[in-house]
């Protein structure tokens, strides 16, 4: 199975539930998500998904979420979605687009933007999270040293990719799990069981806040596993 990450963080932060995973005998892949755009992204991510030989379950956090969805749709081989306290974009429609319908994110206030040199050498605008609001908003159940080292060593994603409308949902036609962070200042609760609905998903919740993987790995690795399971049934129950 291949895990994705989202904004503002990076592979790192699926250390635990790998570990967790990989106790129970699950091949398991981080990928580096390079953040630059949603398309992309997720074309870099089905090609790594369609480089393994079998069935691929995909598991994304945050704009990781978005990612799966995307490339879920181009990926022959894929089995199965788990939202991780993630974006489940439908069709045509953006992460703003979903912040923004939910009250209660505290994601615009708390980004900085910064400019860098676009592929095409023209300046382009990347988002960090502010360091000193980073704690609060992204990991305030992680110890505050933790939290600020994660803050510092923060992976930032390109406006156009927050902006960018999904091509694709393949939640619609791939079997899907989500994971609630009941405590998530970054995507309301809300958002994220109206998501888990429209998506017709194995969902639980945790109380827990945006760090979900990092603070409750445990808890995370097993309802991943358990999607596994349940999709390893089924294979082996199809007729011949």
């Amino acid at each position: 199975m291949l895990l994705v990450h989202g904004a503002f963080t990076d592979g790192s932060m699926w250390a635990g539930v790998i570990t967790e995973l990989q106790a129970t005998g699950i091949d398991v892949t981080a990928v580096a998500s390079p953040l630059r755009s949603l398309t992309s992204d997720a074309a870099y991510v089905a090609s790594a998904v369609a480089e393994i030989d079998g069935p691929v379950l995909l598991a994304g956090h945050d704009y990781g979420g978005a990612v799966i969805t995307a490339a879920g749709s181009a990926a022959g081989n894929l089995t199965g979605l788990v939202y991780v306290a993630a974006f489940a974009p439908d069709e045509g429609e953006s992460t703003l687009d979903i912040t923004g319908r939910f009250p209660g994110s505290q994601l615009l206030p708390a980004l900085r933007p910064a400019t860098f040199p676009g592929a095409d050498g023209d300046p382009a605008i990347e988002l960090y999270i502010d360091r000193e609001t980073y704690p609060r908003v992204f990991a305030a159940d992680l110890p505050h040293r933790s939290a600020a080292a994660a803050a510092a060593a923060q992976r930032p994603i390109t406006a156009a990719a927050f902006e960018e409308k999904s091509p694709a949902a393949a939640w619609k036609t791939a079997p899907s799990w989500y994971i609630v962070a009941t405590a998530d200042q970054l995507i309301p609760p809300e958002a994220q069981q109206f998501m888990a609905q429209r998506a017709s998903a194995h969902t639980i919740a945790i109380p827990a806040s945006h760090a979900i993987a990092v603070t409750q790995p445990a808890a995370v690795a097993r309802h991943i596993a358990a999607a596994a399971s349940s999709l390893s049934r089924r294979r082996h129950d199809k007729p011949a």
